[in-house]
């Protein structure tokens, strides 16, 4: 079974991506969605969460999101500490979910798929891309954030520059139709056993 990473940056379309594989009953596995719930579920997680940012940083089972998001932002080692408690526990996690499916290829998206080196570990990689003033309508429309905060977030990830050259796919999410075709072509591609077949028109 191939596993093929899908990633992007924020406001880029993701998720929407995501659900149009879904559509072709290719499952897909969301790596921050999962995150989240292990940092629920993993009394592990929860300890090592606590003694890194104290006792605040949990309400009972629930972490505090808002202040372990506070602590770590424009602090990359605190970034890369907390990265290092639950990107092994998501990769796990992610194994033993591949062992329960059964098509022919599966989806495993990730925001930092490429930062972290993740996409290393998949047999094909999606990036999906839009243009920078799309992306931050969406997230102005979608989180109600300003601009200056929407492009700091996205400064503090690669540029889909950096990111083309280690793309095996690129889907161009502008219109939501164009999209879905593209998603369907690379979906047949991947069926076929093709690869480098970069951004479909």
């Amino acid at each position: 079974m191939k596993i093929v990473g899908l990633t992007g940056g924020i406001g880029s379309g993701k998720t929407t991506v995501a659900g149009f594989f879904r559509d072709l009953n290719i499952p897909v596995y969301i790596a921050d969605e999962a995150g989240k719930r292990l940092m629920n579920n993993s009394s592990q997680i929860r300890e090592s969460i606590i003694s890194l940012f104290g006792e605040e940083s949990y309400n009972g089972n629930s972490p505090n999101r808002k202040l372990i998001a506070s602590r770590v932002f424009g602090n990359t080692a605190l970034l890369e500490k907390l990265n290092n408690i639950i990107h092994p526990a998501v990769e796990a996690d992610f194994k033993k979910w591949v062992q329960e499916q059964s098509a022919d290829y599966v989806i495993y998206e990730a925001a930092i798929l490429f930062e972290t080196g993740s996409y290393k570990k998949c047999d094909l990689n999606i990036l999906v891309t839009a243009p920078r003033k799309l992306r931050i309508d969406r997230l102005q429309k979608r989180d109600h954030s300003s601009k200056e905060e929407i492009q700091q977030r996205m400064d503090n990830q690669w540029s889909d520059e950096k990111k083309r050259g280690l793309a095996d796919f690129i889907i161009e999410n502008e219109e939501l139709q164009h999209t879905r075709h593209q998603v369907e072509h690379i979906h047949g591609e991947i069926l076929k056993g093709g690869k480098n077949c970069q951004k479909f028109c």
